[in-house]
């Protein structure tokens, strides 16, 4: 079945900027795009800020109309309660969050999340109409032990187990031993994983969601090579961390249909 995927473009900012150096970035990608007469229809673009940055993020999207959506980079797997410093998916939805993060492999180390909890989190998203970029990713260690897909297939089937067929998802394929190593994947190693997964989506959700689902790469994602990852029939855009700090080159990688031989 061919379905058309409009690729999505995301800029996980991590623990970057407060709040008044979003306003000024999200103004200065938007003015970026629009002087390089971007065609907004073409690509999606989110970008996930820190927590105290999203009510501004917001404001300034709304009330300039600026075609981004923004989205979280975390959520509880709770909906209220005595759990201080979480944030839930009902306060997210509640601000115009189209959607979040989920998995992260800086969650999953640092934070001990494992694919229960990502799996949790997960459902909680989609309980709050937020669509969740599910992140799966093999280490270094991983790779050389199962091979390159084995652990984020492993990762994906569990977080979706439970989720409904017509649910709209996001799956991000970070291998973690490319994340800020400048180091990415080779366009062939990320398309033969990103297949895998989508093969994993239709054996959980149907050959409908394979099919309209996006599947992201990330993992030293640079204007230099997003084309390239771009051409791969399974990667439908990219989840990009440190290049979407600096505005010449987030704009670029949104603008990847422009550059030489795409």
């Amino acid at each position: 079945m061919a379905v058309s995927r409009t690729p999505l473009i995301a800029g996980n900012w991590k623990m970057n900027l407060d709040h008044l150096q979003a306003v000024a970035l999200v103004q200065k990608l938007h003015w970026s795009l629009k002087d390089a007469d971007h065609d907004f229809a073409s690509v999606d673009v989110t970008v996930f800020p820190p927590f105290t940055d999203i009510r501004s993020v917001q404001t300034l999207i709304e009330a300039d109309k600026i075609p981004f959506g923004f989205g979280a980079q975390d959520l509880s797997v709770h909906d209220s309660g005595a759990y201080t410093g979480e944030v839930s998916g009902a306060f997210l939805g509640k601000l115009g969050c189209s959607q979040v993060i989920i998995g992260h492999s800086e969650r999953r180390e640092y934070h001990a999340e494992d694919d229960a909890v990502v799996a949790a989190k997960t459902q909680a998203a989609l309980k709050h109409g937020l669509v969740p970029v599910i992140c799966v990713g093999e280490t270094s260690e991983d790779l050389e032990r199962h091979g390159a897909s084995a652990v984020p297939v492993a990762q994906l089937e569990k977080a979706l187990e439970g989720v409904a067929s017509d649910a709209e998802i996001v799956v991000a394929y970070e291998p973690v031993w490319a994340i800020g190593s400048g180091q990415a994947a080779t366009p062939e190693q990320a398309q033969e994983v990103c297949a895998k997964l989508r093969d994993v989506i239709r054996a959980s959700l149907g050959d409908d969601a394979a099919a309209s689902t996006r599947v992201l790469y990330g993992g030293s994602v640079k204007s230099s090579n997003i084309a390239s990852f771009m051409r791969e029939p399974d990667i439908d855009g990219a989840l990009v961390g440190g290049g979407s700090l600096k505005v010449d080159e987030f704009s670029s990688i949104i603008r990847f249909q422009k550059h030489v031989g795409v």
